[in-house]
């Protein structure tokens, strides 16, 4: 492929991409595959976040950001899992990116407090939107100041990390918990609702009922491992056919009658048929 071909994939690829207030899938890719960027950044992923953090040895990390902004320099764009506030790699993290080019964001590692959140968007200029990753019980249990911190744009949880520090297990209920609080506090703060942990593995189905575990808890987007996982999660979290053609009928039918409010139920289904056609306008989900 020529670099006039690839120009042109990524500029339709980008007027293409949905806006990451709803973005479904985050597609978390290791800032060390400097060869596999091109091909993320242009598969089925909403966003594409390059992964300084966990995913890069503390003896690789420059080498990690060197590559990363060699990428930007070509015209590629993406968001970046930068380390945890307070250690050596975050300060080296928010100094090489404040100014690039190509940089659509951070992902803020192992946030714990809305303090963490401040500093690093002064420390990158104030302008750039930061998603802090909730990995902790202290996280999870500060996360309302979290999302009121100014500079949070959007919660997104740290699942494994989370299960790491407090011993819970993969399963839908012992998650209940710590993904009501990210939905909660999102609502409370006035931000999209919280982008969930990732599947490990390449199983389809289970990453089909574990997302919809997500949606079910109110999460509206996941992080995402491969290139493959980002068709399945876009599919499980936007509205069904079925339920954008029941929202198209109740809504013409509510315009019909007067636009009249006729009993206690009719306020929430209209709000939620009018949220369905919303981001069914907003993935293209066609009802027939």
């Amino acid at each position: 492929m020529t670099t006039d071909d690839l120009t042109a994939l990524r500029r339709t690829r980008e007027s293409r991409r949905v806006d990451p207030a709803h973005s479904r899938s985050w597609l978390l890719l290791n800032a060390l595959r400097r060869d596999d960027f091109d091909a993320a950044q242009l598969c089925r992923a909403d966003q594409l976040v390059l992964d300084c953090e966990d995913a890069v040895d503390e003896s690789r990390k420059d080498e990690a950001r060197r590559g990363v902004l060699d990428w930007f320099s070509t015209g590629g764009r993406a968001w970046v899992r930068i380390n945890e506030r307070g250690s050596d790699a975050w300060a080296d993290d928010v100094r090489a990116f404040r100014d690039a080019e190509g940089l659509c964001g951070v992902m803020l590692a192992k946030t714990e407090s809305p303090d963490q959140v401040v500093d690093t968007v002064q420390r990158l200029g104030g302008h750039l939107p930061v998603v802090p990753l909730v990995e902790s019980a202290l996280g999870i249990e500060d996360a309302v100041s979290i999302a009121r911190a100014p500079g949070t744009f959007r919660l997104a949880f740290g699942s494994g990390d989370y299960r790491r520090d407090t011993g819970a297990a993969n399963e839908p209920l012992a998650m209940a918990y710590p993904r009501s609080r990210l939905v909660t506090a999102s609502r409370i703060g006035g931000l999209p609702g919280p982008v969930d942990g990732p599947t490990v593995g390449s199983s389809h189905p289970l990453l089909r009922e574990q997302s919809g575990d997500a949606v079910a808890m109110g999460m509206t987007g996941r992080l995402c491992l491969d290139l493959e996982q980002p068709a399945v999660v876009n599919e499980v979290l936007s509205p069904a056919p079925a339920d954008v053609a029941w929202a198209l009928d109740f809504l013409a039918e509510f315009e019909a009658s007067g636009s009249v409010i006729r009993d206690g139920s009719d306020k929430p289904r209209l709000a939620r048929a009018r949220l369905i056609t919303e981001r069914a306008e907003l993935f293209g989900i066609d009802p027939s």
